[in-house]
């Protein structure tokens, strides 16, 4: 999307297991994953030198045991994925682990300003009389131009979800909801390097997992109670109970809840909530204040008026929406609890070229 074609979506069935789920996306999306993998900068300059390297070895046999041992049915679709679509199996563990892997990577100074580049998503969450809404920009590196999917599966207990995938990786590192109610968007958090704890749970397979929660007091569960190795803000929505929280996290299971309310909270890259050390990011800085401005301004109190806040490209070094060279806002999402919608929009939202209007179904719990 965002100007690489439009967004293909694959819906998976049910599944004997995650070995065949993985293998039935990477068989369907294998020229779009093969293509991300050759066009990577990261994977291919930083990730897979470092691979060889003795400490990469033994942090990347921690990974995989530590999410391999909590998550087996999601490493099995790791597997599978690369299995399906002919990439080599070290390739896409990289890309999944990739939050916890470059933090530990030596770095000269021009690669440090390089990763700076890499703050990433913007949300808009309001909850109100007239209004309950996630509104979220998907940014990411140029790489992952034309090299993303929607994924529809069937898990074992007869519910199903939609994922927005980047190719190669669990679904999803992005957005998603299933038929239980529950949606979600993400943020990713720069905490300081002394925060990140070595080898434990990495967040793609915590968002992965989210995308079975039975509820949003579940949801909540899963994204706080393991022991990750580098924290993220998730934005968890209750179609059922018109809620929506968000939820930061970081190592040492460590988390913070904020409710949203009628005042629209704006979530860029950085912690806004949870007291921890974490590295000043200007990109996210900027889209902050300017998302302030933009509110004390106009009331950003409809669908309509988050949705031109995240399409605002007013500051030309650090604008809401993205446009490049290096990082771009891939698509625009809204969540509307009232409607239970996950629309995803085309190009700039503020044009309201609605792509995909996906019904949540949001039954109510048996019994």
């Amino acid at each position: 999307m965002g100007g690489a074609g439009e967004l293909d979506a694959f819906d998976a069935g049910r599944c004997a297991d995650g070995y065949a789920l993985g293998l039935a996306v990477g068989r369907r999306f294998a020229e779009v994953i093969q293509s991300r993998m050759r066009q990577d900068l990261v994977l291919r300059e930083q990730l897979l030198p470092f691979a060889s390297t003795a400490q990469a070895q033994a942090l990347l046999a921690a990974l995989q045991s530590a999410n391999r041992q909590r998550y087996p049915r999601y490493w099995d679709e790791l597997v599978g994925t690369a299995d399906g679509s002919g990439v080599p199996l070290l390739h896409v563990i990289l890309v999944n682990f990739r939050k916890e892997v470059l933090p530990f990577i030596p770095k000269q100074e021009e690669e440090k300003e390089k990763e700076e580049a890499g703050g990433d998503c913007s949300d808009v969450l309001i909850v109100s009389d007239s209004t309950a809404i996630a509104a979220h920009n998907e940014d990411g590196d140029v790489a992952l131009l034309g090299h993303t999917y929607l994924v529809r599966a069937t898990l074992p207990d007869g519910a199903s979800f939609t994922a927005y995938t980047c190719a190669g990786e669990l679904p999803s590192c992005a957005f998603g909801f299933n038929t239980n109610g529950v949606a979600f968007t993400l943020n990713s958090v720069p905490p300081a390097n002394d925060e990140i704890v070595a080898g434990a749970i990495a967040r793609n397979f915590v968002s992965r997992d989210l995308l079975e929660a039975k509820n949003l007091e579940d949801a909540m569960h899963r994204v706080c109670s393991p022991a990750v190795s580098v924290g993220h803000s998730y934005n968890l929505t209750d179609v059922r109970g018109r809620r929506i929280v968000n939820v930061e996290t970081a190592s040492g299971n460590r988390f913070a809840v904020r409710e949203a309310g009628a005042v629209p909270f704006f979530h860029a890259n950085m912690y806004r909530h949870l007291q921890v050390k974490q590295v000043p990011d200007e990109n996210s800085m900027s889209r902050e204040r300017r998302a302030a401005q933009c509110s004390s301004a106009v009331d950003v109190d409809s669908k309509e008026a988050a949705l031109s806040l995240l399409g605002d490209t007013a500051d030309e070094k650090y604008p809401i929406y993205m446009t490049g060279p290096r990082l771009y806002t891939l698509c625009t999402v809204l969540v509307d609890l009232d409607e239970a919608t996950m629309t995803i929009y085309k190009g700039n939202p503020r044009d309201g070229n609605a792509a995909h209007v996906l019904r949540i179904r949001a039954d109510p719990p048996a019994g």
